[in-house]
């Protein structure tokens, strides 16, 4: 099966101001993310959707393919969607949803969630990854737990599942998962993820991926070791930039 990955990228960030645009290893962050996709080799095509002429013109500018979409889309699913139904891209079978401020977005989880699809294990794929004690208690950390069918049961931003008993811990160490924020999608699937009105799930946890599954779409959820998170504070910034030079200056050496 053909797949496309779009790459949603966003001027208007407001924790990482003109995000698209900042700089990683002397190129813009939209620049690296696309790199990184491609370096990968795991899917057929890498676009990136913009909704400002800036970004578009700096894909443009290093031979990166780019879209410019509306500019008052609600989320990034719904930018993929207005790239994905376009008539040039009509012949994938497969969408991947890459986040636009992932450079060193992991192998394992687009590849997980594209098998996912491609397989017929569910018309929509995502990630998941072991989640640290300190973290089940943050609301910005989303958890997920799975079925036995390897299908999504609920995603929150609270601890789940709840450990009642102290003494189920190491049980519970192996049930509560972190999701990673990458979704591959059939086309129909990702059609009527957008066409669905907001459910009163997504909006009481402020989890669009609530929405496709309270209207019965399945949510294959691939369990990988370990995933990077996105780049959304100057404080991520920073870090990225030194990861960035310390891994090149080791390949250098």
């Amino acid at each position: 099966m053909s797949v496309l990955a779009v790459i949603p990228a966003r001027l208007g960030a407001t924790r990482l101001p003109r995000k698209p645009l900042r700089l990683l290893g002397g190129e813009p962050l939209v620049v690296r993310v696309y790199q990184r996709v491609v370096s990968l080799g795991l899917v057929d095509h890498v676009v990136v959707a913009t909704d400002h002429p800036e970004v578009l013109a700096a894909c443009e500018t290093r031979g990166i393919p780019v879209v410019l979409t509306r500019d008052d889309h609600p989320s990034g699913t719904d930018r993929v969607a207005e790239v994905a139904a376009r008539p040039e891209y009509a012949n994938f079978s497969v969408i991947l949803n890459v986040q636009g401020d992932e450079p060193f977005v992991s192998r394992d989880a687009l590849r997980g969630a594209v098998e996912i699809v491609s397989g017929g294990v569910a018309p929509i794929g995502t990630a998941s990854v072991p989640i640290p004690v300190s973290a089940l208690m943050q609301p910005d950390v989303v958890k997920v737990v799975r079925g036995d069918d390897g299908l999504a049961l609920y995603f929150s931003r609270a601890p789940i599942p709840f450990l009642r008993d102290p003494a189920e811990a190491e049980l519970h160490r192996d049930l509560a998962r972190q999701h990673v924020g990458v979704y591959a999608y059939t086309r129909a699937a990702l059609q009527a993820w957008v066409r669905f009105a907001p459910h009163p799930l997504e909006l009481v946890e402020r989890l669009e991926q609530l929405r496709p599954m309270a209207h019965g779409l399945a949510i294959g959820v691939a369990e990988v070791p370990a995933a990077e998170g996105g780049i959304d504070t100057e404080a991520d910034l920073e870090r990225a930039n030194s990861r960035w030079n310390t891994m090149h200056t080791n390949t250098l050496s």
